[in-house]
Protein backbone atom coordinates (compact mmCIF):
# COMPACT_ATOMS: atom_id res chain seq x y z
CA UNK A 1 0.00 0.00 0.00
CA UNK A 2 1.21 3.48 -0.83
CA UNK A 3 2.16 5.39 2.34
CA UNK A 4 0.28 8.48 1.15
CA UNK A 5 -3.01 6.80 0.20
CA UNK A 6 -5.16 9.23 2.20
CA UNK A 7 -3.37 12.28 0.79
CA UNK A 8 -3.85 10.99 -2.75
CA UNK A 9 -7.55 10.39 -2.14
CA UNK A 10 -8.01 13.90 -0.76
CA UNK A 11 -6.17 15.35 -3.72
CA UNK A 12 -8.39 13.45 -6.15
CA UNK A 13 -11.55 14.49 -4.32
CA UNK A 14 -10.48 18.14 -4.41
CA UNK A 15 -9.76 17.91 -8.14
CA UNK A 16 -13.23 16.48 -8.82
CA UNK A 17 -15.14 18.96 -6.66
CA UNK A 18 -17.53 21.49 -8.09
CA UNK A 19 -19.54 24.27 -6.42
CA UNK A 20 -22.88 23.23 -7.90
CA UNK A 21 -22.63 19.73 -6.40
CA UNK A 22 -21.41 21.19 -3.10
CA UNK A 23 -24.33 23.59 -2.86
CA UNK A 24 -26.91 20.98 -3.83
CA UNK A 25 -25.47 18.49 -1.30
CA UNK A 26 -25.96 20.88 1.62
CA UNK A 27 -29.69 21.16 0.87
CA UNK A 28 -30.22 17.52 1.85
CA UNK A 29 -29.21 18.09 5.48
CA UNK A 30 -30.55 20.05 8.43
CA UNK A 31 -27.10 19.94 10.01
CA UNK A 32 -24.03 21.80 8.82
CA UNK A 33 -22.07 19.37 6.65
CA UNK A 34 -18.59 19.33 5.21
CA UNK A 35 -18.48 18.25 1.58
CA UNK A 36 -15.96 18.63 -1.22
CA UNK A 37 -18.80 18.70 -3.72
CA UNK A 38 -18.00 15.51 -5.66
CA UNK A 39 -20.73 13.59 -7.47
CA UNK A 40 -21.65 10.26 -5.87
CA UNK A 41 -20.65 8.19 -8.91
CA UNK A 42 -17.17 9.73 -8.90
CA UNK A 43 -16.76 9.15 -5.14
CA UNK A 44 -17.77 5.51 -5.71
CA UNK A 45 -15.20 5.13 -8.47
CA UNK A 46 -12.46 6.63 -6.28
CA UNK A 47 -13.43 4.33 -3.38
CA UNK A 48 -13.29 1.27 -5.65
CA UNK A 49 -10.02 2.20 -7.35
CA UNK A 50 -8.15 2.76 -4.11
CA UNK A 51 -9.60 -0.35 -2.50
CA UNK A 52 -8.33 -2.39 -5.45
CA UNK A 53 -4.85 -1.02 -4.74
CA UNK A 54 -4.88 -2.16 -1.14
CA UNK A 55 -7.22 -5.16 -0.95
CA UNK A 56 -4.27 -7.41 -0.12
CA UNK A 57 -3.82 -5.46 3.13
CA UNK A 58 -5.18 -6.84 6.38
CA UNK A 59 -8.48 -5.73 7.85
CA UNK A 60 -6.75 -3.86 10.66
CA UNK A 61 -4.77 -1.70 8.24
CA UNK A 62 -7.90 -0.98 6.20
CA UNK A 63 -9.92 -0.14 9.32
CA UNK A 64 -7.14 2.23 10.44
CA UNK A 65 -7.47 4.07 7.13
CA UNK A 66 -11.26 4.11 7.51
CA UNK A 67 -10.81 5.73 10.91
CA UNK A 68 -8.61 8.43 9.41
CA UNK A 69 -11.16 9.13 6.69
CA UNK A 70 -14.06 9.29 9.15
CA UNK A 71 -12.09 11.65 11.36
CA UNK A 72 -11.93 14.29 8.62
CA UNK A 73 -15.71 14.88 8.90
CA UNK A 74 -16.09 15.17 5.11
CA UNK A 75 -19.10 13.33 3.68
CA UNK A 76 -17.19 11.94 0.71
CA UNK A 77 -14.40 10.56 2.91
CA UNK A 78 -16.98 8.93 5.19
CA UNK A 79 -18.60 7.32 2.13
CA UNK A 80 -15.24 5.86 1.09
CA UNK A 81 -14.59 4.59 4.63
CA UNK A 82 -18.02 2.94 4.76
CA UNK A 83 -17.43 1.29 1.37
CA UNK A 84 -14.04 -0.08 2.44
CA UNK A 85 -15.48 -1.35 5.75
CA UNK A 86 -18.12 -3.27 3.80
CA UNK A 87 -15.60 -4.66 1.31
CA UNK A 88 -13.76 -6.55 4.08
CA UNK A 89 -17.00 -8.15 5.36
CA UNK A 90 -15.66 -11.68 4.78
CA UNK A 91 -13.01 -10.96 7.41
CA UNK A 92 -15.31 -9.57 10.10
CA UNK A 93 -14.84 -10.88 13.62
CA UNK A 94 -17.20 -10.44 16.55
CA UNK A 95 -15.29 -7.61 18.19
CA UNK A 96 -15.72 -5.47 15.06
CA UNK A 97 -19.17 -4.58 16.38
CA UNK A 98 -17.53 -2.29 18.91
CA UNK A 99 -15.44 -0.62 16.22
CA UNK A 100 -18.62 0.11 14.27
CA UNK A 101 -20.31 1.34 17.44
CA UNK A 102 -17.43 3.73 18.15
CA UNK A 103 -17.51 5.04 14.59
CA UNK A 104 -21.23 5.78 14.83
CA UNK A 105 -20.81 7.44 18.23
CA UNK A 106 -17.80 9.55 17.29
CA UNK A 107 -18.04 10.28 13.57
CA UNK A 108 -21.64 9.96 12.38
CA UNK A 109 -23.38 13.34 12.44
CA UNK A 110 -25.84 13.17 9.54
CA UNK A 111 -28.18 10.62 7.98
CA UNK A 112 -25.96 9.96 4.94
CA UNK A 113 -22.97 8.89 7.04
CA UNK A 114 -25.27 6.79 9.22
CA UNK A 115 -26.90 5.00 6.31
CA UNK A 116 -23.80 4.44 4.17
CA UNK A 117 -22.03 2.73 7.09
CA UNK A 118 -24.97 0.87 8.63
CA UNK A 119 -26.96 -0.31 5.60
CA UNK A 120 -24.03 -2.30 4.28
CA UNK A 121 -21.15 -2.85 6.71
CA UNK A 122 -23.09 -3.10 9.97
CA UNK A 123 -26.01 -4.88 8.29
CA UNK A 124 -23.64 -7.52 6.90
CA UNK A 125 -22.02 -7.86 10.32
CA UNK A 126 -25.38 -8.56 11.99
CA UNK A 127 -26.22 -11.17 9.34
CA UNK A 128 -22.90 -12.87 10.08
CA UNK A 129 -23.11 -12.54 13.88
CA UNK A 130 -26.83 -12.32 14.73
CA UNK A 131 -26.21 -12.70 18.45
CA UNK A 132 -25.10 -9.06 18.38
CA UNK A 133 -28.70 -8.11 17.64
CA UNK A 134 -29.05 -7.57 21.39
CA UNK A 135 -26.29 -4.94 21.24
CA UNK A 136 -28.08 -3.33 18.30
CA UNK A 137 -31.21 -3.03 20.44
CA UNK A 138 -29.16 -1.16 23.04
CA UNK A 139 -28.40 1.41 20.33
CA UNK A 140 -32.15 2.02 20.11
CA UNK A 141 -32.07 3.10 23.77
CA UNK A 142 -29.12 5.47 23.36
CA UNK A 143 -29.23 9.22 24.00
CA UNK A 144 -27.34 9.56 20.70
CA UNK A 145 -29.92 9.97 17.92
CA UNK A 146 -27.51 8.59 15.31
CA UNK A 147 -27.13 5.34 17.26
CA UNK A 148 -30.92 5.15 17.45
CA UNK A 149 -31.30 5.67 13.69
CA UNK A 150 -28.43 3.20 13.15
CA UNK A 151 -30.32 0.52 15.11
CA UNK A 152 -33.06 0.68 12.48
CA UNK A 153 -31.21 1.31 9.23
CA UNK A 154 -28.78 -1.54 9.97
CA UNK A 155 -31.72 -3.90 9.38
CA UNK A 156 -33.01 -2.28 6.18
CA UNK A 157 -31.33 -4.74 3.79
CA UNK A 158 -31.79 -7.87 5.95
CA UNK A 159 -35.47 -6.90 6.37
CA UNK A 160 -35.86 -6.56 2.60
CA UNK A 161 -34.73 -10.20 2.33
CA UNK A 162 -37.36 -11.24 4.86
CA UNK A 163 -34.93 -11.74 7.75
CA UNK A 164 -35.12 -10.77 11.43
CA UNK A 165 -38.82 -9.81 11.43
CA UNK A 166 -39.17 -10.32 15.20
CA UNK A 167 -36.18 -8.04 15.77
CA UNK A 168 -37.52 -5.45 13.31
CA UNK A 169 -40.67 -5.23 15.44
CA UNK A 170 -38.72 -5.13 18.71
CA UNK A 171 -36.53 -2.27 17.48
CA UNK A 172 -39.63 -0.47 16.18
CA UNK A 173 -41.19 -0.86 19.64
CA UNK A 174 -38.13 0.75 21.22
CA UNK A 175 -38.17 3.65 18.75
CA UNK A 176 -41.96 3.93 18.41
CA UNK A 177 -42.43 7.33 20.09
CA UNK A 178 -39.02 8.80 19.27
CA UNK A 179 -39.22 12.58 18.86
CA UNK A 180 -36.46 12.85 16.25
CA UNK A 181 -37.74 13.06 12.68
CA UNK A 182 -34.70 11.22 11.28
CA UNK A 183 -35.16 8.36 13.75
CA UNK A 184 -38.85 8.11 12.84
CA UNK A 185 -37.89 7.96 9.16
CA UNK A 186 -35.24 5.33 9.97
CA UNK A 187 -37.56 2.85 11.64
CA UNK A 188 -40.35 3.64 9.17
CA UNK A 189 -37.94 2.74 6.36
CA UNK A 190 -37.00 -0.51 8.11
CA UNK A 191 -40.70 -1.43 8.41
CA UNK A 192 -41.30 -0.51 4.76
CA UNK A 193 -38.55 -2.92 3.66
CA UNK A 194 -39.89 -5.65 5.96
CA UNK A 195 -43.35 -5.12 4.46
CA UNK A 196 -42.17 -6.27 1.03
CA UNK A 197 -41.74 -9.94 2.04
CA UNK A 198 -44.05 -9.70 5.11
CA UNK A 199 -46.88 -7.39 4.06
CA UNK A 200 -49.59 -8.74 6.33
CA UNK A 201 -47.41 -8.96 9.44
CA UNK A 202 -46.13 -5.39 9.06
CA UNK A 203 -49.66 -4.14 8.31
CA UNK A 204 -50.91 -5.75 11.52
CA UNK A 205 -48.00 -4.22 13.44
CA UNK A 206 -48.81 -0.75 12.06
CA UNK A 207 -52.53 -1.11 12.79
CA UNK A 208 -51.89 -2.14 16.39
CA UNK A 209 -49.44 0.73 16.97
CA UNK A 210 -50.67 3.57 14.79
CA UNK A 211 -52.25 5.53 17.65
CA UNK A 212 -48.77 5.97 19.11
CA UNK A 213 -46.74 5.98 15.89
CA UNK A 214 -45.73 9.41 14.58
CA UNK A 215 -47.19 10.33 11.19
CA UNK A 216 -43.75 10.34 9.54
CA UNK A 217 -42.95 6.77 10.60
CA UNK A 218 -46.41 5.52 9.61
CA UNK A 219 -46.22 7.00 6.13
CA UNK A 220 -42.81 5.47 5.52
CA UNK A 221 -43.93 2.08 6.85
CA UNK A 222 -46.99 1.75 4.59
CA UNK A 223 -45.52 3.32 1.45
CA UNK A 224 -45.17 0.05 -0.51
CA UNK A 225 -48.31 -1.65 0.72
CA UNK A 226 -51.26 -2.39 -1.59
CA UNK A 227 -53.71 0.55 -1.89
CA UNK A 228 -56.45 -1.17 0.14
CA UNK A 229 -54.14 -1.78 3.12
CA UNK A 230 -52.67 1.69 2.83
CA UNK A 231 -56.17 3.21 2.89
CA UNK A 232 -57.10 1.19 5.98
CA UNK A 233 -53.94 2.28 7.75
CA UNK A 234 -54.79 5.92 7.01
CA UNK A 235 -58.46 5.67 8.03
CA UNK A 236 -58.29 7.24 11.49
CA UNK A 237 -56.27 10.06 12.95
CA UNK A 238 -53.00 9.11 14.52
CA UNK A 239 -50.75 10.87 16.98
CA UNK A 240 -48.67 13.63 15.40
Amino acid sequence: MEPNTISRIREELALNADEKTKNSSSRFFKEEVYCYGVKTAIVGRIAKNYFNEMKSEGKKEIFDLCEELFRSDYCEEAFIAAYWAYMVRNDYSEDDFFTFERWVENYVNNWAKCDSLCNHAVGSFIEKFPKHMENLKLWALSDNMWLRRAAAVTLVLPARKGNFLKDVFEISDLLLKDKEDLVQKGYGWMLKEASKPHTQEVFEYVMSNKKEMPRTALRYAIEKMPPDLKARAMEKDWKK
